[in-house]
């Protein structure tokens, strides 16, 4: 099997920055990790799960999933940028509902700027295909594929088409805009 972990530097201050993504192979548990080539990743957590001490009641009746794709979503157009949004997973789409989130893929044309805006909801970018630049708090920063910029609420961010195919970007938010 092979997994892909971040390599990321530590500077002296303590904060990370992301170097890159490096491709490493696993035996038969995830304590048995080989890298390719000389790097060190950061150590792995144990998932301790959901707290079952939840006020939320388990339905009785069966909970279905809704399984869509983006042709399923529904379109927005964003003022002042020639990209285009389809809601996917939004509390607009009848298809899939959801109450508590939001996932939009935006697909952004050669050359086209998304001009950098704030708001009060958490985002994280997740950069399926292309290049671009990224307005974040007035600092550009470049993005590719494989890449996740998580916006805390009112961090200032825009997008930038920089290269020659559409940018196609999954943007998680939470809650859903409206």
């Amino acid at each position: 099997m092979t997994l892909a972990f971040l390599n990321l530097e530590i500077n002296g201050d303590g904060n990370c920055r992301y170097q890159q993504i490096l491709p490493i192979t696993a035996a038969k548990n995830l304590g048995d990790i080989q890298l390719k080539g000389n790097h060190s990743v950061a150590k792995i957590t144990t998932f301790k799960g959901y707290d079952s001490d939840s006020s939320e009641r388990r339905p009785d009746e069966k909970v279905l999933p809704n399984i869509v794709t983006a042709r399923d979503g529904v379109p927005v157009k964003y003022p002042n940028c020639e990209g285009l949004g389809v809601r996917i997973v939004h509390p607009t789409n009848p298809e899939a509902p959801a109450q508590n989130m939001g996932l939009i893929m935006f697909y952004i044309p050669p050359h086209v700027t998304f001009e950098p805006s704030s708001h009060h909801t958490e985002e994280c970018y997740v950069i399926l295909r292309g290049q671009g630049t990224m307005i974040l708090a007035g600092d550009q920063v470049q993005v590719k594929a494989g890449m996740f910029v998580h916006l805390p609420p009112w961090c200032e961010h825009g997008i930038e088409n920089t290269g020659d195919e559409t940018l196609e970007v999954l943007i998680c938010t939470s809650p859903p805009n409206p």
